[in-house]
């Protein structure tokens, strides 16, 4: 049974131009914290959880350089007062080192 405050995956949602929109402003936000450069490259997976609007896990692709890596976001966003906020964004994998094996 799935009851409020669940972690929901979110299948499709690599596709999803919401989802897209998402990890695009998690990038954004990244590189204006950490004076980065990363560019986005493509959404891997999502998940969503019911909270006071709800709370985003994405999973994404995004370049460093030439170099393709694999980051987790968690994004808040409360759509109903236009606001949204990344609360955390790491490194998971290099996913250069995946394509050359």
């Amino acid at each position: 049974m799935i009851s409020v405050g669940d972690i929901r995956d979110m299948p499709g949602s690599q596709n999803s131009l919401a989802i897209i929109s998402l990890a695009r402003f998690a990038v954004e936000e990244h590189n204006k914290k950490e004076n980065s450069l990363l560019e986005f490259e493509r959404v891997i997976s999502a998940k969503h959880q019911s909270v006071a609007g709800f709370m985003y896990y994405i999973t994404l692709e995004a370049k460093d350089g030439v170099n393709k890596k694999v980051y987790k976001a968690k994004v808040w966003d409360v759509f109903w007062m236009y606001f949204k906020e990344l609360l955390e964004f790491k490194l998971v994998d290099d996913a250069s080192a995946e394509s050359s094996a």
